[in-house]
């Protein structure tokens, strides 16, 4: 069964689920900054499908990807103070 690469929706209407493992896959972050950025709203929020098995839809991660820009909170590099 053949997957866009988007993440987009199929025909059937089908979405794509992707577990936390696969999410780290693609977003270069550690699960605990994963974490923070959902909870800060900065990243989809995901879903419970049972007790313990949470995923994300594959088209919302894709979303977010296309709205980052990379001028995101960075470390902010201060000039170096010389020394007395």
């Amino acid at each position: 069964m053949d997957r866009p690469e988007d993440g987009a929706p199929e025909k059937s209407g089908l979405r794509r689920m992707l577990n936390e493992k696969q999410v780290l896959e693609i977003v270069p972050v550690s699960a605990v900054t994963l974490w923070r950025m959902e909870r800060d709203g900065r990243f989809p929020r995901g879903t419970f499908i049972s007790p313990n098995k949470k995923i994300w839809w594959a088209d919302e991660v894709a979303a977010w990807q296309t709205e980052v820009d990379g001028r995101g909170r960075g470390r902010r590099h201060h000039p170096t103070r010389p020394k007395s």
